[in-house]
């Protein structure tokens, strides 16, 4: 029912920031706690950081420290801001909510070594 679109991925450098945005298709986000997961090739599917509605946020131990969730909600986004970037977080990156029946494009990340 709610649409989610991945934006503002591209070509970085190691060491250079990015941030994405999940555009949510209606207002949600109080409601619904929204996560950015990356797939690499080959490699599993996984969550890189979430936050809740209640404003919450968790993070994969990788990148504690150096991306940051947040949330618009009356813009109904939620960004990643991603600083320091490593060759090896190089993925498709997606948004989901906790249910993760369907899931959208991504947005293509490529760190440059």
């Amino acid at each position: 029912q709610v649409q989610l679109v991945e934006s503002g991925g591209g070509l970085v450098q190691a060491g250079g920031s990015l941030r994405l945005s999940c555009a949510a298709s209606e207002s949600i986000l109080s409601i619904f706690a929204v996560g950015w997961y990356r797939q690499a090739p080959g490699k599993q599917r996984e969550l890189v950081a979430r936050i809740t509605a209640g404003g919450n946020t968790n993070y994969a131990d990788s990148v504690l420290g150096r991306f940051t969730i947040s949330r618009d909600n009356a813009k109904n986004t939620v960004y990643l801001q991603m600083n320091s970037l490593k060759p090896e977080e190089t993925a498709v990156y997606y948004c989901n909510t906790d249910a993760r029946i369907y899931w959208g494009q991504g947005t293509q990340v490529t760190v440059s070594s």
